[in-house]
């Protein structure tokens, strides 16, 4: 049934279909379609315009109707949003100085301007949220100034600042001493010191290493932020510091607009250079250090852009069309810079072949040096040092002890018996008790070196010794008691060949001649490039020796030298007259002939005599230096008849019987006739100094060597004796003290943890209490590597600095200090230093444009100015005390120390770090940039390592 349903539906339906189709065709479909299309879319109209005429009635009638009012906070916001918004008051006082307070605002005005209006304008119109950010700053800057004034500076600028920059360099010289010992491994030396040096700093400081901060600039703004957000916790008020949005601003701002850019700046080895060079600008450039620099130099970029500047200016010089005198002036300056160009290409071969070798060794292996007598060995700080390591070497130190602690008691037993003289003159007598501390002084040094009980024994004629013995017994000792035994150990000292003779062969002798500036061939007058050393002459001449000066001198060579005053004159320079001699200069050897002139003052001719005179005793009844005249100097027939006297001295120097009889004087003669400035071995001030200094000098040094010296038993018998002394010489001996070793109350001793004064831990007390003697001995440890030397030098060094310091400011030397960190934070400083921030990085209140990199060649020119400015300015004073060739290695270490970026920021965020230590005490910052400074590679490695040296001693 079903199926026959299903069947008659389709069949009707076929049937209706067809006839449709038939009746109005195949198209009537899509009319139908059509219409009902029409006729939907016309009803959707209709409906569409009905509802809307209809709601615009009803929201009418809405508008008056009766019904109760919405909620008031949408209405009472949109009156805020109207309202003006009423200005925020902000206190302009921050520091309570007006002169500080007025560029600290704008600072904070010109960083808001540059750092966050110039995007946030672009938002919003609000003035609000950067008046609450300004405030906060304020509020910050007001807490810092109040801080800062409840802190005391002084331990921080006298102590901490000075032990972390003596930290610096001991961990840079330990960095460059194991490079040295790796040989020439290492691919980069530059990366290879970075890398060495922070594994010597974790070393060290066993709890940090910075080089993540360092060397990683992700690591180091990562660093900075958190570092600012610590601070701006402390600083800020809690409210302030919960708002996220402006504490990220305040941060970003500080970190990345502030304390970067200062610190890439202050980082920056060619920025360090150009200030080093403008700290030291009055001082001229000398040609004499210039060229020894060049021939110092190990850095090829230097050498060639030395090379391209000197082929630039010779272009230029070549260029000029010059006449009359102008081109003799011109013809020096080519030559010179030609004599440049050739040590420049020269360094430049020998570094790209690898054949560099130290000089010291090439100049043992030379043949031909300098002979310093033992007599000057004996009273020369820097020679004596190394006479005593050679001499502990042999096992003769009990010779040499022996002479000098006999030169003590003389001058201990003259004093005391001066002061017995006096006494007895004064009716007063302790003649008993002096002579009897004399004997037992005596009978000291007898049993330490003379007996059969001394280790070691001065092995010496016996009968000599007994005669001492029955003198000791039976006579009053006198302070010439020892004197026949100690010609005998001088006498041996020279002619034994285990000792002086043997001396002048060994490296040490050589490692002497280094220190004194004697590297050099006597009958060498070297080129243009003004070289010239002597025993007591100036070491700014050459302070060693290049390779090819060496290789390239005649030792054979016999020279002729001839000179004569040719012409006079009259200078005038910045308002002082002088006058003038030009020397003519006549060199002959066997193979060539030279001629110069040379121009010298009066003032040189002096300085010359003097100092020929002081190594050449003999000289001084021989040869006689025209006098000086006060008044009239200038006069013309005055100046005609100094130079015939002048003349006459020059060719009684220079006569061949002469230069025979004294052959070291050559090369004092030669250094003198150059064709070079002349440089004085002392400045006048000097010389007349010395007239006073050097006898204390060296009695003092005498007395501390023989007290030092000297066994226990007898080194308290010498103080008793000097404790016994008179009336006036323990008044004198009381100054004394007072003067070198008593500290004024000023300033309380400060005591550091041990872990922070890595290198002044071992500094005795006296030297603690006494402030700039200690910063002076621990810079110049550090400088030059005095620790490492003969401690007999250092001793001698720190006693000498007590002298100098006492002399110059006597017992207001702390108070000075106090004084001078007291200036150093005034608000009178502090502004300066807040307007020069200002101006640096807005000039004008203009935000500075990001400096552009110099070129490389004048970064290279720059770094030797620098290095020659440094090396000029050294006084010739501390080169005679610790040596020539200590002062240069130390003050190109120093130089060297500064040009690497990476350590450099090391150094600023130390002082950044222990400023803020010292700001803020009790907010442990020492542990928290230890936690900071964690991630460090080289110390997980250095923990990794500790960890495995201290598992097997765990195990067993």
């Amino acid at each position: 049934s079903y199926l026959q349903t299903s069947l008659s539906i389709w069949g009707w339906g076929s049937l209706g279909l067809v006839l449709f189709l038939i009746t109005f065709g195949p198209f009537a479909i899509f009319y139908f379609a059509f219409y009902i299309l029409c006729f939907v879319g016309g009803g959707f109209v209709v409906t569409l315009l009905f509802g809307k005429s209809n709601s615009e009635k009803y929201l009418e009638q809405c508008e008056h109707s009766f019904l109760p009012c919405t909620s008031v906070g949408i209405p009472k916001c949109i009156e805020e949003m109207k309202r003006e918004a009423r200005p925020i008051k902000i206190d302009r006082r921050l520091t309570g100085a007006n002169i500080i307070d007025e560029p600290l605002q704008q600072v904070i005005q010109f960083s808001l301007r540059d750092y966050v209006q110039y995007w946030y304008y672009t938002l919003s119109d609000d003035e609000s949220f950067l008046l609450e950010i300004r405030q906060a700053l304020q509020y910050a800057l007001v807490q810092f100034s109040a801080r800062s004034k409840e802190t005391d500076w002084q331990p921080y600028f006298t102590t901490r600042l000075v032990d972390d920059f003596g930290t610096h360099l001991r961990v840079f010289r330990k960095a460059q001493q194991r490079i040295a010992e790796k040989g020439d491994q290492m691919k980069d030396q530059a990366e290879e010191l970075v890398d060495t040096f922070f594994e010597v700093e974790v070393e060290m400081e066993r709890e940090v290493c910075r080089d993540l901060v360092c060397t990683s600039p992700k690591d180091e703004e990562g660093f900075l932020r958190d570092l600012c957000e610590v601070l701006l916790y402390i600083l800020l008020p809690p409210g302030d510091f919960q708002n996220k949005i402006m504490r990220y601003f305040v941060r970003e701002i500080l970190s990345r607009g502030i304390l970067l850019p200062l610190i890439n700046q202050l980082s920056d080895p060619d920025y360090i250079n150009q200030y080093v060079i403008w700290m030291i600008r009055d001082s001229n450039c000398n040609y004499e250090a210039f060229m020894n620099i060049i021939k110092l130099s190990d850095n090829i970029g230097e050498l060639e852009a030395v090379k391209d500047k000197a082929s630039e200016e010779l272009q230029y010089l070549r260029s000029l069309d010059t006449a009359g005198d102008d081109i003799n002036t011109i013809k020096n300056q080519i030559n010179s810079l030609l004599y440049v160009i050739k040590v420049c290409d020269s360094r430049i071969q020998r570094l790209q072949s690898g054949k560099e070798i130290d000089t010291v060794k090439l100049a043992a292996n030379f043949g031909k040096l300098c002979t310093v007598p033992l007599d000057h060995i004996l009273v020369d700080n820097v020679a004596l040092q190394f006479f005593m390591d050679y001499m502990q070497q042999t096992g003769g130190q009990a010779h040499l002890f022996f002479w000098m602690t006999v030169e003590g008691y003389r001058v201990t037993a003259q004093q005391q018996l001066e002061v017995l003289q006096s006494r007895q003159k004064d009716g007063k007598h302790q003649t008993n008790q002096t002579k009897g501390l004399l004997r037992a002084a005596a009978f000291g040094v007898y049993e330490q070196y003379l007996s059969e009980k001394a280790s070691p024994r001065v092995n010496i004629d016996d009968n000599l010794v007994a005669k001492l013995a029955e003198t000791l017994n039976h006579e009053d000792p006198t302070p010439e008691i020892f004197d026949d035994i100690q010609r005998k150990v001088y006498e041996l000292m020279l002619r034994d060949e285990r000792f002086y003779p043997s001396f002048k062969q060994n490296a040490l002798y050589v490692r002497m001649l280094a220190e004194l500036d004697m590297l050099k061939d006597p009958s060498f007058r070297g080129s243009d490039d003004g070289e010239g050393e002597s025993f007591n002459g100036s070491p700014t001449g050459s302070i060693n020796l290049s390779l090819d000066d060496l290789s390239n001198v005649p030792s054979d060579e016999t020279v002729q030298l001839h000179a004569y005053i040719s012409d006079t004159g009259v200078c005038n320079d910045h308002g002082k007259t002088y006058a003038l001699y030009a020397i003519t200069v006549q060199r002959r050897t066997p193979n060539s002939e030279e001629t110069w002139k040379t121009y010298r003052r009066y003032s040189d001719f002096h300085d010359f005599h003097m100092r020929i005179t002081e190594q050449f005793e003999n000289l001084a009844n021989i040869l006689k230096l025209p006098g000086k005249k006060t008044f009239n100097n200038m006069d013309r027939d005055f100046l005609e008849k100094r130079k015939k006297d002048l003349n006459a001295y020059l060719q009684l120097l220079l006569n061949p019987e002469m230069m025979k009889a004294s052959p070291a004087l050559a090369h004092y003669v030669y250094d003198f006739l150059e064709n070079k400035a002349y440089s004085k071995g002392k400045g006048d001030f000097a010389r007349k100094m010395d007239t006073f200094v050097n006898p204390l000098r060296n009695s003092m040094r005498n007395v501390s060597n023989a007290v030092k010296s000297l066994p226990d038993s007898l080194a308290e018998g010498m103080t008793k004796m000097s404790d016994n002394m008179g009336k006036m010489s323990e008044r004198l001996g009381q100054d004394i003290k007072q003067s070198f070793f008593k500290v004024p109350p000023l300033i309380q001793k400060t005591y550091s943890d041990p872990d922070h004064c890595r290198v002044a831990a071992p500094i005795d007390d006296n030297v603690d209490d006494n402030i700039p003697l200690r910063v002076m001995l621990l810079l110049m440890d550090e400088v030059f590597d005095l620790k490492e030397r003969n401690q007999w030098l250092r001793r001698n060094i720190k006693n000498l600095l007590q002298q100098l310091i006492r002399a110059t400011y006597g017992d207001t030397i702390n108070r000075k200090i106090v004084d001078h960190v007291d200036w150093m934070t005034s608000p009178e400083q502090v502004a300066d230093a807040v307007k020069r921030f200002r101006d640096a990085f807005w000039p004008n209140g203009i935000l500075a444009e990001t400096v552009p990199r110099r070129d490389k060649a004048i970064r290279m020119r720059t770094r030797v100015a620098g290095k020659t400015k440094l090396l000029e300015v050294m006084p010739d004073e501390l080169k005679h005390i610790i040596g020539a060739e200590t002062t240069r290695k130390g003050i190109l270490r120093v130089f060297e120390m500064f040009q690497h970026a990476q350590l450099n920021k090391r150094m600023v965020y130390v002082f950044l770090e222990r400023f803020l230590e010292t700001l803020f005490p009790q907010n442990k910052f020492h542990e928290l940039f230890n936690k900071l400074h964690s991630r460090s590679k080289q110390m997980q490695r250095y923990k990794q390592r500790l960890h495995s040296t201290q598992a097997p001693s765990l195990q067993k």
